[in-house]
């Protein structure tokens, strides 16, 4: 499989400074510098890191499932760049979408540790909400957040989720099974 074949639509979407595409080959290099600024800062709130994580065939691993994804409508992963110099920022996906009676997805984020606390996690979530809720036409987003994680929960409410309750035990974090707090918004909810 190519990876990002150039007749795959590509999706790039602009808001409050901010440029969000999909991954591309050529960002590697970027991306793996900024994931690893940020090891210390985003590892407590993620899957544990596998041995080979920052390398290139790695990457490229990560490039074919993103792209098997967009092209089977069950994934939407967004780069996200500062539109004034380009430079990387983090990341915010869509992932598991869920067609038929339910038409909803979960959504995931991170931004690197010299850009956390600017705007830029919650301008690209609101931005990210807005896509698919109009193009993608899903009716509800979902998210997960460990319950010590406060500015990830104090981003979710800010933006208009609401929450729905904690779910024990619901994903692996660093190593551990964790208890997350669960947080839903609809298409009719007020994006702020």
């Amino acid at each position: 499989m190519a990876l990002w074949r150039e007749e795959m639509q590509e999706t790039v979407l602009w808001s409050e400074g901010l440029r969000l595409r999909h991954p591309q080959l050529e960002d590697y290099e970027a991306w793996a510098k900024l994931r690893s600024a940020s090891r210390a800062h985003t590892e407590p709130f993620e899957p544990s890191w596998a041995e080979d994580e920052l390398t290139k065939s790695a990457y490229k691993r990560r490039l074919r499932r993103y792209q098997s994804d967009v092209e089977n409508g069950t994934g939407y992963p967004f780069f996200i760049f500062r539109a004034s110099d380009d430079v990387l920022l983090g990341a915010c996906n869509l992932n598991n979408v869920r067609r038929g009676v339910l038409q909803a997805a979960d959504i995931g984020y991170w931004i690197g540790s010299p850009y956390v606390r600017k705007g830029y996690a919650r301008a690209a979530v609101r931005r990210v909400l807005g896509h698919a809720f109009s193009s993608l036409r899903l009716h509800r987003i979902e998210a997960a957040t460990r319950i010590d994680n406060e500015a990830s929960r104090m981003l979710l409410m800010s933006v208009g989720f609401t929450p729905e309750g904690v779910a024990r035990g619901y994903l692996k974090i660093y190593g551990e099974w964790r208890d997350h707090l669960k947080f839903a918004i609809l298409k009719n909810d007020p994006i702020r």
